[in-house]
């Protein structure tokens, strides 16, 4: 189990475990990431005692963390960009959010870099915002002030609305047809872009805000440019510890309110009696039965393999498999030597553009093809939480977006991997970071294979479902499951979606559909 803190109430002893948790009270979660957690959380509040299970070695799935040689590298998510979310769970649970977890604003949120050498920096002043419009566009600002204005539309709309209510039946989406036809949900996130500016620059600087959730920005609605507002009223904040430290705080407090958190524990899969979800058979054999039973693997992962001998209606494996899956991810972790003073002009989080921006993401999302040329997103902690490396040095990590396994050809990472990562350490060297082999120290790659063997993801996708119009609110895995009772999911593959402030609030969600522990039948 999860060691709490001296602050906070220590863990239940093993004989208040499972069998002796009372019938009506009990709720299994499956995953101990972040919507895991969060789910766990909002039903230790609503008066459940939780189990939590994960088959990794500590709490986060996506969002933890791994130390090598001093350094600490955040696996997945290394932003928090809507913090009252997180906020808002807390106290829910009787607790405050600001007391467990230490935020840092970061101000510039990220520097876009493009081939010709010029320079974005996205910034939470309005002012200075225009003005970086203005110096790479003039004739673009009138244009920005109309896609902050489309931006908050729908925000209100799609996060604060539809994102944090349920969305599992039928006319819950036709009562708000109406708003996505007037906020034109049916035009892609680059072409609403393109429509408010002419400089290709920030066409791309304001619409590659999908590749965060894992979607094609020429294909996923424009609802997500709701981003760009989110950036700016809320800013951009970096937790000291990593995003991994939340999920440390989160697993204090379910172990707080009585819950258990349980890790190397494997659910192979869910048991259903009576058409009702009752209990997860473990990989070892042993069964935890519960009243509730909350997923948050992978959708996928959770309807074709958890769910395996129950015959489906909705997600059956044709049905998954045809569906369009979120890109997969290339990242290289690596920590440097004698290097904090080194590249000054190297800020928290920077975005390398490749030469190409459409093809390169048709490339990946539409044809399954491992270009030559590439795009990074480069983290480098450091320069606000100096505890991620040792005295001097820095860690960093550049993800490269690259296609998921699910295409017919999928590519070998067991044979592409290094060669892959050599020219992600050559664009660095030549683009950002100088002279970046002489001062290498620890090394570690994550592929889509990893993805698929560590997270147990479909196809090796970083995101699961990519948020297309058509598998978005309604069309997505709902968060009380459509195929047996009892069963209820959290996380990126289920409504609002991927993204932190989308996973913990797929737990708020998913919380406002599961009845009372005393009306549990």
């Amino acid at each position: 189990m999860y060691q709490a803190d001296a602050n906070l109430p220590g863990p239940i002893p093993e004989a208040t475990c499972a069998a002796h948790m009372p019938r009506a009270r009990r709720a299994i979660v499956i995953g101990a990431g972040l919507g895991g957690l969060a789910a766990a959380m909002r039903l230790g509040a609503k008066g459940y005692r939780t189990i939590v299970i994960d088959r990794l070695d500590g709490p986060g799935g996506r969002g933890s963390s791994i130390e090598r040689d001093g350094h600490r590298f955040d696996l997945g998510p290394t932003i928090v960009t809507l913090p009252n979310v997180f906020r808002d769970l807390w106290s829910t649970c009787g607790r405050e959010f600001d007391r467990d977890v230490d935020l840092r604003q970061i101000d510039p949120f990220y520097e876009i870099r493009w081939p010709d050498g010029s320079r974005f920096s996205a910034r939470r002043s309005a002012e200075e915002m225009r003005a970086e419009v203005a110096r790479l566009s003039p004739g673009d600002v009138k244009g920005y002030e109309r896609f902050l204005k489309d931006s908050k539309a729908r925000y209100e709309f799609g996060f604060e609305n539809l994102g944090r209510r349920p969305m599992n039946r039928l006319r819950d989406l036709l009562v708000v047809l109406h708003r996505f036809a007037w906020l034109r949900s049916d035009r892609s996130v680059a072409a609403h872009a393109m429509a408010r500016f002419r400089d290709p620059r920030l066409q791309m600087a304001f619409s590659f805000h999908p590749l965060f959730v894992g979607g094609d920005p020429f294909n996923v609605t424009s609802m997500y440019i709701l981003v760009s507002h989110i950036e700016r009223k809320f800013g951009v904040h970096y937790p000291i510890g990593g995003v991994a430290a939340i999920a440390k705080a989160m697993a204090r407090v379910v172990e707080s309110q009585g819950g258990i958190v349980k890790f190397r524990t494997e659910a192979d899969e869910i048991t259903v009696d009576g058409g009702r979800a009752s209990g997860v058979r473990l990989a070892d054999g042993e069964v935890l039965t519960g009243d509730v039973i909350v997923s948050n693997a992978d959708s996928g992962y959770t309807y074709s393999r958890l769910l395996r001998n129950l015959g489906k209606k909705r997600w059956t494996e044709k049905r998954l498999t045809r569906a369009r899956w979120s890109m997969g991810l290339f990242i290289w972790y690596f920590g440097t030597k004698g290097t904090r003073s080194m590249w000054t002009d190297v800020g928290h989080h920077t975005i390398l553009n490749g030469p190409r921006y459409r093809d390169l993401i048709r490339d990946i999302f539409i044809r399954g093809h491992l270009a030559d040329d590439m795009s990074l997103y480069v983290h480098r902690p450091s320069v606000t939480d100096p505890t991620v490396a040792p005295e001097g040095g820095d860690t960093f990590y550049a993800l490269s977006p690259v296609p998921h396994l699910g295409f017919d050809r999928p590519i070998d990472w067991a044979r592409h991997a290094e060669r892959y990562r050599e020219r992600v350490q050559a664009v660095l060297e030549e683009r950002l970071l100088p002279g970046l082999g002489d001062h290498l120290t620890v090394s570690e790659t994550f592929t889509p294979e990893t993805f698929r063997d560590r997270y147990r993801s479909p196809g090796g996708s970083g995101f699961s479902l990519e948020p297309r119009i058509l598998q978005s609110a309604w069309f997505r895995p709902h968060n009380v499951s459509e195929e047996v009772r009892g069963l209820y999911l959290a996380g990126a593959g289920t409504h609002p979606g991927a993204g932190l402030p989308g996973v913990v609030s797929s737990a708020e969600v998913m919380a406002k559909l599961v009845p009372a522990p005393e009306v549990v039948s």
